[in-house]
């Protein structure tokens, strides 16, 4: 057993004292964090995160300050609007602490101060709007509020990053008023809708109406021109025929006489046949004189038409050709019945 003296046990009493002392000045400081230093009761510098000394026994920590961004609940409170309309309302608000020190030693309980801070001026901002105002403008109200409390908190060392309202509750009542007020607006909304797509239907029609109209319009014109037109050549060619046929008339051709006589005989026996009354049909007795008439036709076409061929025509036949139809022979007499007559038959002398 080894005896200590009184100096062996002086000394590891120093070697002891002075692990302790180191120890105590020995401070680790975590990350997002700071924590202030007092001697003898006053601030005297801010520990950054790490590792750092201070003077045992003269310094101490003072605050611990947590200096990374923060949420702080505002509880519900009630809002009473510039219409006199009473609405419950709440927040969270983010800060961060800028000055550990001034945050430690410029205000006490530093989280109440900025909540009541914030309430008070929720209920000045909100105060002074609509309710129609106040429930169509958040984003306006969170800029105006975050604004003045952070120029409040300020010089607390606090920096207030965003004021968020989180619900905006009107009273029963009122939601259901709102309710029947946005349902009307909606339905007048809707009216109206109807109301112009009628109008632009309407008038779509209308449209429609005036350019088939005017499509008609053009369309007779065009086909009154046409026949016009028709008529016109029509009776070009009617003038040259005449034309014609006179210059042969004129010449001394027997035949042309012929032709007008066929055609006005066809002309009549058509207008005959159309009728609808009872018909009396005077047909020439010599049916020589109508083949002769038919003769001549094509001679005077033959002629007018340029048919200029080596094979003569046939001759017409030398009893029968007349310029005019024979006329009836006095004692002969022509029976004609008429359908429908109570008085039969009539001789004509």
């Amino acid at each position: 057993m080894i005896a200590l003296g009184g100096f062996d046990i002086v000394v590891i009493a120093a070697v002891v004292l002075v692990i302790l002392v180191l120890f105590a000045g020995i401070k680790t400081v975590p990350q997002g964090h700071r924590y202030t230093v007092e001697r003898f009761g006053r601030y005297t510098r801010t520990l950054e995160p790490g590792l750092n000394l201070i003077i045992p026994f003269f310094e101490s920590i003072g605050s611990k300050m947590n200096v990374m961004e923060q949420v702080l609940h505002i509880p519900t409170q009630e809002v009473i609007t510039r219409d006199n309309a009473s609405v419950s309302a709440d927040a969270v608000t983010f800060y961060q602490v800028l000055n550990a020190a001034q945050a430690a030693y410029q205000i006490s309980n530093l989280q109440m101060a900025i909540e009541n801070l914030t309430m008070t001026n929720i209920r000045s901002v909100m105060g002074s709007m609509d309710l129609d105002e106040l429930l169509s403008n958040r984003d306006a109200i969170n800029d105006r509020l975050l604004r003045v409390v952070d120029e409040a908190v300020g010089p607390w060392g606090i920096k207030v990053t965003r004021i968020e309202i989180k619900d905006i509750a009107p009273p029963k009542d009122l939601v259901d008023s709102m309710a029947r007020q946005m349902k009307a607006e909606r339905e007048k909304r809707a009216q109206v809708l109807e109301a112009e797509g009628a109008r632009n239907a309407q008038i779509l029609r209308a449209e429609g109406a005036k350019q088939s109209a005017i499509l008609e319009a053009e369309g007779q014109r065009e086909a009154a021109f046409r026949d016009a037109e028709a008529r016109e050549r029509l009776a070009e060619a009617e003038a040259n025929a005449t034309r014609m046929v006179s210059e042969a008339i004129a010449a001394g051709n027997v035949h042309a006489i012929n032709y007008f006589v066929a055609q006005k005989y066809t002309e009549a026996l058509a207008e005959i046949g159309t009728a609808k009354n009872s018909k009396i049909v005077l047909m020439p007795m010599e049916a020589s004189a109508l083949i002769g008439s038919l003769g001549g036709i094509g001679t005077i076409a033959r002629e007018v038409f340029g048919d200029k061929g080596d094979t003569p025509s046939a001759p017409a036949p030398s009893t029968s050709s007349r310029s005019v139809p024979p006329t009836r022979a006095s004692g002969q007499s022509i029976n004609v019945t008429i359908p429908g007559n109570p008085f039969g038959s009539s001789s004509e002398k």
